[in-house]
């Protein structure tokens, strides 16, 4: 018998790897921002946290699981003169093309998944056109009954109210479903939602950051389906 109705998964550190999604792709956007200028590179990856040498986000980035408006706000404070409104707005159109990298094969987990009966959604502090434009790249978008970003109208983590607003789309007890995340912020929301938490690592966060928070810390999320029969 499984322990859940339904699983709400993040996406960025969850159902895609972060850093070959979005340390490769936050490389160009930095380069693009700063009109190829290296002191201007250095002062965007300086507000972000980001290191230019490894091409890599740094654990600190105050825009891991943040949303796109806080990423635009961060990079505005190193582009005096530019609207954050013109940023957010750049942010959102580059990041429907990043280079995607799936945690685990997608089609097949979700598929299999759906089978056991379970009710999927997705729950992002990205924009839901971005959640939208990754999920359709890589061919799962229809494998999904509800997807939100942070400008979905139910708010953004670590809220626990965009995850409500999943457990009554699909009519099901909060207490049934689990929400998957790789970010403290994905798990005190799952907390204060009344779910079952589970974290992975395929983000910035290391074990001893979620454990305190999960019922369980896995490597990545093709382990769920065997922690769901335990």
């Amino acid at each position: 018998m499984s322990r859940a109705d339904g699983i709400l998964f993040d996406k960025d550190g969850t159902l895609f790897d972060f850093h070959a999604t979005w340390s490769v792709w936050a490389h160009g956007v930095i380069h693009e921002l700063a009109t190829g200028d290296p002191a201007v590179m250095d002062r965007l990856a300086q507000e972000i946290h980001y290191d230019l040498d490894a091409r890599r986000f740094r654990p600190t980035s105050p825009i891991i699981a943040g949303t796109n408006r806080e990423a635009a706000e961060c990079l505005g404070r190193a582009l005096p003169g530019r609207a954050v409104e013109e940023i957010e707005d750049h942010l959102m159109m580059s990041s429907g093309t990043a280079p995607l990298a799936p945690a685990v094969p997608l089609a097949p987990y979700l598929e299999g998944l759906a089978a056991r009966g379970l009710r999927l959604g997705v729950m992002t502090n990205d924009t839901e056109y971005g959640a939208r434009a990754h999920l359709g790249a890589a061919g799962v978008l229809g494998h999904f009954d509800f997807v939100a970003g942070f400008d979905s109208g139910y708010g953004a983590k670590p809220a626990p109210g965009p995850l409500l607003a999943f457990a009554r789309a699909m009519a099901l007890e909060p207490a049934r479903v689990v929400m998957v995340g790789d970010s403290t912020h994905d798990l005190i929301a799952g907390r204060a939602a009344g779910m079952q938490c589970v974290g992975v690592l395929t983000g910035t966060a290391r074990r001893a950051d979620l454990e305190s928070l999960a019922d369980i810390v896995l490597p990545d999320i093709g382990h769920i389906p065997a922690w769901l029969t335990a």
